[in-house]
């Protein structure tokens, strides 16, 4: 329970923003989305403060004005894929920084305030995320992603317990049946294994060699790149891009990580230029000590990684 004066009370919200930004971008898929759809829940928690009762939870109050504000977008929108054969069905996707997730424990003392686990933040988690039903995805993050419970859940929610215990059955169903790769196991950052193998990454994407990069890399490695609808599957389909990344001019790479999963931000200097453009991000799914899957976005939220736009 928290007791937050009136005059302190835009401070106290903004204690929160970070973890709220990360549950809405968990129910959306889209970090841009997110920020969206928090500045409005925000908005709206300005407005009615007057409603907030002193000595109540902020927390669970914020989360229900989130809540609702991310259900009022998905009901607006109406964008559900039908299926997951990969991501580019996810067309709306975006990574999130890790820097950012680590800013993501809520400022309490509340034994529900955890980091930001990697088993529902990977890609493939919130990738299979945008299968469910608002309700369903709402009470799968509440219970499953921040650890509430069905009481509290259902309370946020403004629902019933059962209600919210045959949601969550229906949804743990569909993840179970639909996500891309197993829950990894729970933890927080890179091993030391993965970012080995980022660094190898790097070195083999600067200067290109066929031969080693196969060594790197599953036979049945997945390309895909969200928003452009397309999937290259296997070491056959990736090879020809591999080769061909030399001849737009030359890389540079700098290591970064992405939704607790190894990445790599790629500067291209095209040919007659004078400094290394930010180009695009490589996010890496690691399986059995090899890449099994590289998800390939623009560089649009290069500032949102605080990484620069150009490198000399």
């Amino acid at each position: 329970m928290q007791n937050v004066p009136m005059d302190d009370f835009s401070a106290a919200i903004q204690e929160h923003r970070r973890e709220l930004h990360v549950h809405c971008y968990r129910m959306l898929g889209s970090f841009d989305d997110a920020e969206e759809v928090l500045q409005e829940a925000l908005l709206r928690a300005w407005t009615h403060r007057d409603t907030f009762e002193p000595g109540s939870n902020l927390r669970a109050w914020l989360y229900r004005i989130a809540t609702n504000a991310c259900l009022d977008q998905l009901r607006k929108r109406s964008r559900r894929p039908e299926q997951l054969s990969s991501f580019a069905e996810v067309p709306w996707l975006q990574p999130y920084p890790d820097v950012l997730l680590d800013q993501a424990a809520p400022r309490t003392e509340e034994p529900d305030a955890v980091v930001v686990g990697r088993e529902t933040i990977e890609l493939a988690f919130i990738a299979t995320m945008q299968l469910l039903p608002a309700q369903q995805r709402a009470v799968l993050v509440m219970r499953d992603a921040i650890g509430w419970s069905a009481a509290e859940t259902a309370a946020i929610l403004e629902t019933t317990v059962p209600t919210v215990n045959s949601a969550l059955q229906r949804a743990r169903a569909t993840l179970q049946r639909e996500q891309p790769s197993p829950a990894s196991t729970p933890r927080t950052g890179l091993s030391a294994d993965e970012r080995d193998l980022l660094d190898r990454y790097i070195v083999l994407s600067e200067r290109p060699d066929a031969t080693q990069m196969a060594a790197l890399v599953r036979d049945d490695i997945r390309v895909t790149m969200p928003p452009q609808p397309v999937c290259f599957d296997g070491w056959a389909a990736l090879a020809p891009l591999h080769a061909a990344a030399a001849e737009h001019g030359e890389w540079r790479l700098l290591p970064t990580s992405a939704n607790r999963m190894p990445a790599a931000a790629c500067y291209l200097r095209a040919p007659g230029a004078s400094g290394f453009a930010a180009f695009k991000l490589d996010v890496l799914r690691v399986e059995d000590g090899l890449i099994a899957e590289v998800t390939t976005f623009g560089p649009e939220l290069f500032p949102a990684f605080d990484l620069p736009a150009e490198l000399p």
